[in-house]
């Protein structure tokens, strides 16, 4: 939050520098320039925390995903759970059990969602 109001700040202090010499369309472009670093913050924010959480209990998986405000709960039987790893490197895993199928993991660079998928497998299967 304070690199945003600093940016802006300076931003206003540059336009209205210019401003005052004559050149009153540099505020102009300033005032566009303030207004798209607001919208790319408030974007930002609004997916900073995003998170997938996997909880295995009582004999079921409940995936939960945040997205923006929007939260999905899902729950799933693990006796008829197929865990499909990434199959090219952009793929999420792919939870499907009795037709419903969750993805999660779709942030996670290639390697730890790997990682995960195995994970996951290994704790399954115990």
């Amino acid at each position: 939050m304070f690199a945003w109001l600093a940016l802006l700040a300076l931003s206003l202090a540059v336009g209205m520098f210019f401003a005052l010499q004559g050149a009153w369309y540099v505020l102009v472009f300033s005032l566009i320039e303030m207004a798209a670093v607001t919208a790319a913050f408030v974007a930002y924010s609004r997916h900073a925390t995003d998170f997938d959480r996997i909880v295995h209990e009582n004999g079921m998986l409940f995936v939960e995903k945040m997205r923006g405000n929007r939260v999905e709960f899902t729950q799933l039987d693990p006796c008829w759970l197929r865990i499909e790893a990434p199959a090219r490197r952009r793929d999420p895993i792919r939870l499907v059990a009795r037709g419903i199928t969750v993805e999660i993991g779709t942030w996670l660079p290639e390697e730890p969602r790997r990682a995960l998928a195995r994970e996951l497998r290994k704790e399954l299967t115990q």
